[in-house]
């Protein structure tokens, strides 16, 4: 059971998929429920493959091999470590929540847009999976095309097409070079299988040519300045369950590709890129944080507070030191629950009011009791209050850069400051007041459903904040093993 869990994993949200192109479009129960069951089975099996992960090993694990062209040497290959396992799990809760968070707010086209989420966990799956490069572009590359509909046919206003256009060229800009870097590697190695790449030491030009290449790609994904003007445009117009797995999943794919991919195959180049990083990474995380300050629309805000804390992620990879790698895949799996049920709060608000323009609400906490305590919750998450897990994330990643310079963490932790000014900004402007009965006359608190999407996310914040070594402990022995070949 254990060789063929990771592939079974991956082909139950295709399978899913198919059995929704049979169903008539008209059975929207049925639709919904065969999409919710095939989304949610991925979680079970993701929670089998960390039960049954072995911590000590640092080798990948659930190993999966198929022979597609042995002529041109090229393989499928599956499996895990403890850097990819909670990527896939955070993957394979997050779509069910999706789904079931669009359960009566989608009417139009239910069928095709199911059909998206399904692909879009088929793809966000073999990506955190695969185990070799070509196949890993192939599939990286493949999630813009669900995501893109997603955005472009049920996002909520007039400029969704251009948002999904800016989405699509902006990361497929430094993908398109990242390709024409596999193609040399390819000719260089004679194969794109990721174990076999480890052993091939390049020259000192060539892994800075082709770190810049893989940087360009996976930068456009964090977003990284300057190359993050697609992502407010995206959740501003995508809808609720496309923001949530955008900032839940999707930004996930710019940290995951540098610590996958440019640290062990081009180390010497990311010791001499280092300064470069920590010079954008920084700016972000200030440049982000102000403008978040100053933005009236509630999506608006929340986006540019993602954009600072990706790029604090950003300081822990290129700390290269186990402390800081381990912080940023924490900060990581962190951000994706708290980030997710942040844009699930305005969602709520959004689908009853119809506008996300924060000057209109007033005066929740005593109409809407229940929302406002999570928003409460979700807020100190963000602000990395002790006792959440982004407390231990952040605190990680600012004791990994410490080791590597003073001056670039004490600039990255006015992110935390600034986080503080803008979270708790938002909630009292939301949550105290008057109310403005003008705009917003009828006031409904949470629905079971809604509540269910919460539960698990607030959940998982909590479980990570005081009890992170649960998830440290599975991480660790593959982040040392990085750090091996990295210094190596």
């Amino acid at each position: 059971m254990n060789i063929n869990l990771l592939a079974l994993v991956s082909v139950l949200p295709l399978f899913g998929s198919f059995i929704l192109v049979l169903v008539p479009r008209n059975s929207l129960n049925l639709l919904k429920l065969i999409a919710l069951n095939f989304s949610s089975l991925p979680f079970i099996g993701s929670l089998l493959i960390w039960a049954s992960y072995k911590k000590s090993l640092c080798q990948f694990q659930f190993v999966t091999k198929l022979l597609l062209l042995p002529a041109l040497n090229l393989n499928l290959t599956l499996g895990i470590d403890g850097i990819s396992l909670f990527f896939l799990l955070l993957t394979t809760l997050l779509i069910p929540i999706c789904i079931l968070l669009s359960w009566d707010s989608v009417k139009k086209d239910l069928k095709e847009y199911l059909l998206a989420f399904l692909l879009l966990e088929f793809f966000l799956i073999l990506v955190f999976g695969i185990l070799d490069l070509l196949l890993f572009y192939i599939f990286f590359e493949s999630v813009l095309i669900p995501m893109f509909l997603i955005v472009g046919i049920w996002g909520s206003r007039e400029r969704k097409i251009l948002a999904s256009f800016y989405f699509f060229l902006y990361t497929l800009f430094g993908s398109v070079i990242m390709l024409l870097a596999i193609v040399y590697i390819y000719y260089q190695v004679g194969t794109t299988d990721y174990e076999m790449l480890l052993t091939f030491s390049f020259s000192e030009l060539e892994q800075k040519f082709l770190w810049f290449a893989f940087f360009l790609a996976f930068a456009g994904k964090v977003p990284m300045v300057p190359v993050h003007l697609w992502l407010p445009e995206a959740h501003v117009e995508a809808p609720t369950a496309g923001s949530v797995i955008l900032a839940g999943v999707l930004l996930k794919l710019g940290t995951y590709g540098l610590i996958r991919y440019s640290l062990p195959l081009f180390p010497n180049a990311s010791f001499f890129f280092t300064p470069f990083v920590y010079t954008i990474a920084v700016v972000g995380i200030i440049y982000t944080s102000f403008t978040a300050i100053r933005q009236s629309d509630f999506k608006r805000i929340i986006a540019y507070t993602s954009i600072a804390h990706m790029n604090l992620v950003i300081l822990g990879i290129f700390s290269f030191n186990s402390i800081g790698l381990e912080g940023a895949i924490f900060q990581s799996l962190s951000h994706g629950f708290v980030a997710s049920a942040l844009f699930l709060v305005i969602g709520i608000v959004y689908d009853r009011y119809h506008t996300r323009i924060v000057k209109y609400y007033s005066g929740l906490a005593s109409v809407m009791p229940i929302y406002i305590s999570i928003f409460l919750f979700f807020t100190m998450a963000n602000i990395s209050f002790p006792g959440t897990s982004s407390f231990i994330g952040e605190f990680l990643i600012l004791t990994g850069s410490f080791k590597c310079s003073t001056v670039v963490t004490f600039l990255g932790a006015t992110g935390v400051i600034l986080g503080g000014a803008y979270s708790l900004w938002l909630l009292n402007r939301i949550a105290f007041g008057n109310m403005k009965v003008q705009y917003c006359a009828k006031f409904l608190d949470l629905n079971k459903r809604e509540f269910v999407c919460f539960l698990p996310l607030i959940l998982g914040t909590l479980f990570l904040g005081i009890l992170p070594n649960i998830v440290l402990s599975s991480i660790h022995n593959s982040v040392n093993c990085l750090i091996e070949l990295i210094y190596f």
